[in-house]
């Protein structure tokens, strides 16, 4: 049997590559040559996805059950591939069919979706709380912290069992697609308590990265926030959610940690949103989000913070334009009973 060449190559045929009798071209009746008209290329036979592509009603399937609030998109994926959704009672197990959920009837595990008004949420988890929405085990969750009433909602990327901080939580499976999956690049910032005191060589590999069962680990920054005689608190940059990445990072250049959190994702911030507690975005808070998820990862800003005038390793900086007792760049400092004289004595 021949196989068929798709429509994008016909291009790339000639007249001797078909079975089919070349028609005789037209000749000018003027000069008795054969005329020449433009070539026509044959219009391409409209298939079943074509004509779904052209119908605006319709959406792909795992993005209808992301918008229905079931979970995010790439696990909706799954469901359809396991064969757990029917689109009118037939079963679906191929990735970028089109429906209409409002004229066709779509089924998970035999019960009929329900596309829900969006919501958004920001909360801060406990230690304890798992983020995932089903725990055989029936330990509590993260969407246990709100009211039942608030409907179908999932949590956006995930924290660890042990760790805490801010995590967003919705319905939309299409925002939580485009600021969960790591091609996306989303900051994630983090706060650790970390034993003992990391030296700049340290830091330096967790920003190179280490390799570990699943790949490269590495941060995109890292910095310490205050040290004491045991233990430090750094602040770590990551745009990826590996499994347990920055415990195990740490415990690899010899840091245990002994508290996570995280402060930030994305434009969002914890603040001073209590633990345990939630609270829904605001209008801005969403604004900004939805146009954060839309931009190019590239060129978003970055959570890196300047430098300041003092080095990872505590001493003070060194630069060039800094004068004894002065500011960069600028004059000596006056003494105190100076500056008092020229301005009368006072």
């Amino acid at each position: 049997m021949t196989a068929e060449l798709p429509i994008d190559d016909a291009d790339d045929l000639d007249e001797n590559d078909l079975d089919l009798p070349v028609p005789e071209k037209p000749r000018d009746r003027a000069t008795g040559r054969t005329a020449r008209t433009p070539r026509r290329r044959p219009a391409p036979v409209p298939t079943a996805e074509d004509l779904e592509e052209a119908d605006l009603s319709r959406e792909r399937l795992q993005k209808v059950l992301a918008a229905a609030g079931l979970a995010s998109r790439r696990h909706c994926e799954e469901y359809i591939l396991d064969g757990r959704v029917t689109v009118d009672g037939k079963v679906v197990t191929t990735l970028g069919i089109k429906v209409d959920p409002d004229t066709q009837k779509v089924c998970v595990d035999g019960e009929r979706i329900k596309i829900d008004r969006r919501q958004y949420f920001l909360v801060n988890k406990p230690s304890g709380v798992l983020s995932t929405n089903a725990d055989p085990n029936g330990r509590p969750r993260v969407i246990d912290l709100l009211p039942p009433w608030k409907g179908r909602l999932f949590t956006v990327g995930r924290l660890d069992e042990g760790s805490e901080g801010l995590l967003l939580v919705t319905n939309d499976g299409d925002l939580a697609h485009k600021l969960a999956h790591p091609k996306f690049q989303v900051e994630r910032v983090y706060r650790a308590l970390v034993a003992g005191i990391p030296s700049d060589d340290v830091l330096h590999q967790l920003r190179q990265g280490l390799y570990f069962t699943e790949g490269k680990f590495k941060v995109r920054d890292v910095r310490r926030i205050k040290s004491s005689l045991k233990s430090t608190i750094l602040e770590l940059v990551l745009t990826e959610g590996q499994n347990r990445e920055i415990r195990r990072l740490l415990a690899r250049v010899g840091h245990k940690v002994m508290k996570l959190k995280r402060i930030s994702f994305g434009p969002l911030r914890l603040g001073d949103l209590q633990t345990a507690g939630y609270r829904p975005l605001t209008t801005l808070e969403l604004k900004q989000l939805q146009q954060f998820a839309a931009s190019d990862p590239t060129r978003r800003p970055t959570a890196r913070r300047p430098p300041t005038g003092r080095t990872g390793s505590g001493t003070k900086s060194t630069s060039p334009n800094r004068r004894p007792g002065g500011k960069p760049g600028g004059a000596a400092r006056v003494p105190k009973a100076a500056r008092r004289t020229r301005r009368g004595g006072r």
